[in-house]
């Protein structure tokens, strides 16, 4: 069965090429389901023939001469570290085709995104595979573009300068990165990642080590994004598609975290041991500012990309801790991210789509009433992402703060205590941020809005939402509040003065009476629809010829689902993960690093 990881990069590659084909390029997005459909039937696949007994072995190998005269080979291969990320990227990639068969692009252009989609995905694939540390940066380096035009084509509004952001941070990461590949090379005279990790840094001298650990380290760094380098992952998950964000935050980020595990600690032991408590001290600042700065947005989608900065710092802090406890809880706390956020931000899209904006001031309350199934799948979702044991959020965050507690020998103690702290502290600021999203956005009572594309009508994707307008109902609040008799707070105004400001104000004036007038006719339309019993506000809003506002369809709920089982899962039975990933962890730190 040693084909089976070419096939996992082949099939994609492939029918990214067929998608050119006209008769195929007119029901791309069956296509895509079916090409990501085969991927994740090989995916399975591989899982179903790996040798559990056996998980820290590099199994099911493809060793091929590449360019001989560099000693380049085309090398793949899964052992349990990489076998967990290679099923979530076909598992997300698949149900990102599912959601887009009931959410075409709002850019248009089907065809393109699913060839781009399908280039991603060997990108990826191909980066959790390979066993050559060239062969790791071209994979590596694949994945760029597509990303960039998934964002920069099918994006909201702030696209292209999020795109340009978005590649020029992760192409210096990268070029940092092959530097320290290249010192590795040069010291080692090998690029055969299974020889380097068995070797435990031996013929690399110690200051070559620290030199090549600090150069992977940050081109690895800027995607995983560890703070201050993070500062493009906001702008491009905020404007990115649906599917963009997802995948970016279920997989590209993983592509990072994974170099650190697969290549800067194994490799270069004594590099790693020397930078940990700097790694450490980044982790916890990542934790501590993504956290503070999603108790201050105000945009859905914003916060959830802030909060992946604080998750991924824990998972640097497990691999700082330079321990097999903290290793595994970052392998851990990878794939729940992965699968947390992932469902996030599928529920974040379906909101803005139904709502026209992310914004939750306007959204207002009342979710949990209005879309019980959206509501309750983004309660679970956040409830699942602020670690409640029993869901998949809790083991990766305790296992890398277990950790820290006890770190590798040689590294400070107090430090790596310190380190907990800020970790813990880190945990209830991100219990209170979610929890704060969910008091304004799915309790309280809805507050309806009125644009002038129409009551709750979708934006359009190169326009921001109009503001909306003051009901009968809010302004009946404010008098409420005023009391009778109240004194009107500002001096009566001259007959003049009133005639002039008349004047100036008549065109705003007869604009906002006529969308007062849409709003009451909509409303009384509503309230018919209501006592006849025919369908509340989907007929009404059928009647005048606007997407009704429903709940969760048969689409997303196929794409929500499968995430919602493997979240109570991997939180139920944790062994069914970590029994995979321990003796690899064993293997890859070796005698001479963990204690």
């Amino acid at each position: 069965m040693n084909w089976l990881p070419i096939a996992l990069v082949a099939v994609p590659l492939l029918g990214a090429v067929a998608a050119f084909v006209p008769a195929v390029r007119d029901s791309a997005v069956a296509w895509g389901i079916a090409v990501s459909a085969a991927v994740l039937v090989l995916a399975v696949a591989l899982a179903a023939v790996f040798d559990y007994a056996r998980p820290a072995e590099m199994q099911l190998q493809t060793d091929w001469p590449w360019i001989p005269g560099l000693g380049l080979r085309f090398h793949l291969g899964v052992d349990g570290v990489s076998l967990p990320l290679v099923v979530l990227t076909a598992l997300l990639v698949f149900l990102c085709f599912v959601h887009l068969a009931g959410h075409p692009p709002a850019g248009g252009r089907v065809s393109g995104l699913v060839v781009t989609l399908l280039v991603l995905e060997v990108g990826m694939l191909g980066t959790f595979l390979a066993l050559d540390l060239l062969l790791f940066f071209v994979f590596f380096e694949v994945v760029l573009v597509p990303m960039y035009f998934v964002i920069a084509l099918w994006g909201g509004t702030g696209r292209r300068s999020a795109a340009v952001k978005f590649i020029l941070y992760t192409l210096l990461g990268s070029a940092v990165l092959l530097i320290g590949l290249l010192v590795v090379w040069t010291q080692a005279g090998t690029l055969d990642m299974v020889a380097l990790a068995g070797r435990h840094g031996a013929g690399i001298a110690r200051s070559a080590q620290i030199v090549a650990f600090l150069a992977i380290g940050l081109g690895l760094a800027v995607k995983t994004p560890m703070w201050p380098l993070h500062t493009w992952l906001p702008d491009a998950h905020t404007e990115a598609p649906t599917v963009g964000s997802v995948l970016l935050a279920g997989v590209l980020l993983k592509m990072g975290s994974y170099g650190f595990a697969r290549i800067a600690i194994p490799v270069l032991p004594e590099g790693a041991a020397a930078l940990a408590p700097w790694l450490g001290a980044f982790a916890v600042a990542g934790i501590a500012y993504g956290s503070l700065a999603c108790l201050a947005q105000r945009d859905l989608k914003r916060m959830i990309a802030y909060s992946s900065v604080g998750h991924m710092g824990f998972v640097l802090l497990g691999f700082a801790s330079l321990t097999p406890v903290g290793l595994n809880g970052a392998l851990f706390a990878n794939v729940a991210h992965g699968l947390i956020t992932g469902l996030l931000f599928f529920l974040a899209g379906a909101v803005k789509e139904r709502y026209g904006t992310a914004d939750m001031v306007r959204l207002g309350g009342g979710m949990l009433r209005r879309l019980p199934y959206v509501g309750s799948l983004l309660t679970f979702a956040c409830v699942a992402s602020l670690g409640l044991p029993g869901l998949a959020g809790f083991w990766g965050e305790m296992l890398t703060l277990l950790g820290a507690f006890r770190p590798a020998a040689g590294l400070s103690r107090p430090l790596f205590l310190v380190f907990m702290a800020v970790g813990g502290l880190g945990m209830v600021l991100t219990a209170a941020y979610f929890l704060v999203m969910l008091s304004r956005v799915t309790h309280g009572r809805a507050v309806e809005t009125v644009s002038p594309a129409g009551p709750l009508a979708p934006a359009q994707p190169d326009e921001p939402p109009g503001p909306p307008l003051a009901t009968a109902e809010g302004v009946r609040e404010v008098l409420s509040e005023l009391g009778e008799g109240a004194e009107p707070p500002e001096p009566v105004a001259t007959e003049a003065a009133v005639a002039a400001l008349e004047r100036e104000t008549e065109p705003a004036l007869a604009a906002l009476g006529a969308q007062a007038a849409l709003a009451a006719g909509e409303a009384g339309a509503r309230d018919a629809a209501r006592a006849l019993g025919v369908g509340s506000t989907d007929a009404a809003e059928a009647a005048q010829g606007r997407r009704p506002f429903r709940d969760a369809t048969v689409y997303e709920l196929a794409a929500w689902l499968p995430l919602v089982a493997l979240i109570v899962l991997f939180g139920l039975w944790p062994k069914a993960l970590l029994a995979v990933t321990t003796p690899a962890v064993q293997s890859l730190l070796g005698s001479g690093v963990a204690p």
